[in-house]
């Protein structure tokens, strides 16, 4: 029992003991989370005394179900055998190996990754960007939803497609007895929804569920969570709805917000020690979620001390930001601070190549994590070999990279053809689709390619002319006649592939306007130079977006792009509560120091934009006449209250009522709306 309980505060140890009945831990970042699931698993199965095959704990990642599987069987010596501690996809396996024969469907089933199932959806159909049609048969099963639903429901003709290419797609995976990723758990749903038996049998098994990062969850979750369930409500679920930053992913925030009306009679404990920052970090933090309305409130506690005031970096454009980060990274490391301990973070990915080339001319190595270098990037790498093509039409290496983007009816056995034939006549592939006759050319491909791909040479030479007459209109030049962001139309990923497309127009805009007499030869060489950074041996700092640290922690955060536009992102779609969230993330990652930074301008799209600081800065109460947050109310959603004719109940919802708060309550089943002042909190 000591060893339990030695290393956790009052409120993690009444998370620990809460062992009946639903329960809420609202865990703030920092505030122990890990430590407080594995010692309530310890907890329930050597002190309590729960078989460990009766307990099931869930998580979102395979790295996370690791570390707190080693975590746990630390603290519990002598079990005969452990309990599962897993993800979400790695239960929905385990559980369709036994059961989805009631499928009429064999145990021996294979799971395909994310490449097999492109691969599969590209010989269905390679008119539609697969990328596109992966997404929305994902989201099909993630809703629930049939080909057949999915075809009603289409009410564009393209959406109808795809909806006909699901229904090719799951009668090849039932040929082959394939699953895939989404079926993990989309099947896993429908057996137990389909067979009650079931249902009951395999929550009587499991009596005590835990389930880890909860505010992540997605309906389809929620409703497994729920079959678990079925024989009993001892669920444990954990998690921040400050972190909840992956809505566009498909996470359902009211999974967390609403769980006490999913699971009634929910108890809610509060994680808000924070193990992590210094107390100047949180106290910027806390000031900035608290400009939040949908949240269920806590506020972080600092324990480690006070430290150095977090500290703002103003920039011209992005040139200069990257230099000052640069300066302000190589003193950390004169100073003798591991450059692991430091991380550069951003809201859009576009934004690292200004600060990868400050860090390259500076000799700071560094890591990109979870994405690649900007000159790495497919379509980066795109518009190089078309560069390199127009100022050597030779170049055998680039042409093939960009002669069927866009694309131009050319398959590989097609290009393979045509290469073969170049080699035997001891010519460059521009020199033999040149020379050749369209006759000859039709023999090796269909005859509408071969009239393209003259087109294609024409237009090389007349934009590799322009080149030379005026390097600076040249790039628009470029994407006018090749149209070459079509290439990524109706991906998932388009925009932001677009943006590094303009990004890279910019960056030779502003190369040439610097070196009017320089030559396209000139940029291509400057850009190898910055490309080729030298893989120093060691250590690196690190640089992600803030989606990729979560979970994450650094000595050092850089945090970048502090403009409106780009943190918060604005615009359709765009959720001003989720973008304050992941200043929150971004902000909460730092232990010892934390530097915002932002520009004035920066290239956008194609052009400078001058750019307005990010409200955050305000709202983080960082500059002189910041913004003070209008309370809420002392009452926040999940309260317990008391009135004196009406009794105990539980805030349901918070509104305005001219200056007073309006609460909406749930008194035992009966909701009423009550002014704030008449009500005290339990």
């Amino acid at each position: 029992m000591d060893k339990i309980f030695q290393r956790l505060n009052d409120a993690q140890a009444q998370a620990v003991r809460q062992i009946d009945g639903p329960v809420l831990i609202l865990a703030g970042a920092g505030s122990g989370k890990t430590t407080t699931i594995v010692s309530r698993l310890a907890y329930l199965i050597k002190e309590v005394g729960i078989p460990p095959s009766n307990t099931l704990t869930l998580t979102f990642t395979n790295k996370a179900a690791k570390e707190m599987r080693e975590r746990a069987l630390g603290m519990m010596e002598d079990i005969s055998y452990p309990p599962l501690l897993c993800t979400f996809h790695k239960f929905g396996l385990l559980f369709l190996k036994f059961h989805i024969g009631r499928l009429g469907r064999e145990n021996n089933f294979v799971v395909i990754d994310t490449d097999d199932k492109k691969k599969i959806i590209k010989r269905i159909n390679s008119e539609i960007p697969t990328p596109l049609i992966a997404s929305e048969i994902s989201r099909y099963k993630n809703s629930l939803m049939t080909p057949d639903e999915a075809y009603k429901q289409a009410e564009l003709f393209n959406y109808k497609q795809i909806a006909e290419i699901y229904a090719e797609y799951e009668k090849y995976l039932l040929e082959n007895n394939l699953v895939d990723f989404d079926d993990l758990i989309a099947l896993t749903y429908r057996l137990l929804n389909e067979h009650p038996d079931l249902a009951e049998s395999i929550s009587q098994k499991y009596q005590y569920i835990m389930i880890d990062e909860y505010q992540d969850t997605n309906e389809l979750q929620l409703k497994l969570v729920q079959k678990l369930c079925t024989s009993h409500k001892n669920i444990c679920v954990v998690g921040d709805d400050d972190q909840s930053i992956y809505g566009w992913r498909g996470a359902h925030i009211r999974n967390i917000m609403e769980f006490d009306q999913d699971f009634m009679g929910a108890a809610v404990v509060k994680l808000q020690e924070n193990y992590r920052s210094r107390e100047p970090i949180l106290k910027v933090a806390n000031a900035l979620i608290e400009h939040n309305r949908s949240r269920l409130g806590k506020e972080l506690i600092p324990t480690r001390g006070d430290g150095d005031e977090v500290a703002i970096l103003n920039s011209h454009d992005e040139s200069e930001e990257a230099r000052k980060i640069a300066l302000k990274i190589s003193q950390l490391l004169d100073a003798g601070i591991s450059p692991n301990s430091i991380a550069i973070l951003y809201r859009v990915n576009v934004l690292s190549r200004s600060i990868e080339d400050g860090l390259n001319r500076a000799g700071i190595a560094y890591k990109l994590v979870g994405g690649l270098r900007f000159y790495d990037r497919a379509e980066v790498k795109d518009l190089i070999s078309y560069l390199r093509v127009i100022t050597n039409f030779h170049d055998d290496f680039s042409f093939k990279r960009i002669v069927n983007k866009p694309k131009r009816g050319l398959g590989k056995a097609s290009i393979d053809k045509i290469e073969l034939a170049a080699h035997e006549k001891r010519q460059s592939l521009y020199e033999y689709l040149k020379e050749v006759g369209e006759d000859e050319l039709e023999e090796l491909v269909k005859k509408k390619n071969a009239k393209t791909l003259k087109e294609f040479i024409s237009n090389i030479e007349d934009v590799s002319k322009i080149a030379k007459e005026s390097t600076y209109s040249f790039i628009d030049v470029l994407e006018e006649t090749f149209h070459l962001k079509d290439i990524y139309k109706g991906m998932q990923d388009e925009q932001e592939k677009v943006l590094n497309m303009d990004e890279f127009y910019a960056l030779f805009r502003d190369f040439i306007k610097n070196t009017p007499e320089a030559s396209l030869d000139e940029f291509l060489n400057e850009l190898t130079l910055q490309s080729e950074q030298d893989q120093v041996e060691g250590e690196s700092i690190y640089m992600m977006s803030i989606h990729a640290s979560k979970g994450l922690e650094f000595d050092h955060i850089f945090l970048i792009g502090l403009e409106e536009g780009f943190l918060p992102l604005v615009g359709d779609g765009s959720d001003l509560e989720e973008e304050r969230r992941l200043g929150y993330v971004a902000f909460t990652r730092a232990k010892e120091t934390l530097t915002l930074s932002h520009a004035q301008s920066r290239f956008y799209k194609g052009r400078r934009s001058d750019l307005q600081k990010s409200r955050f800065v305000n709202e983080a109460g960082l500059c002189e006449g910041s913004l003070k947050v209008e309370k809420n109310t002392a009452f926040k959603k999940g309260d317990l209250v008391r009135h004196k004719i009406f009794g105990a109940g539980r805030v349901i919802g918070v509104g305005k009522s001219g200056k007073d708060f309006k609460l909406n309550i749930n008194f035992a089943g009966i909701k009423r709306e009550i002014l704030a002042s008449f009500v005290e909190k339990l």
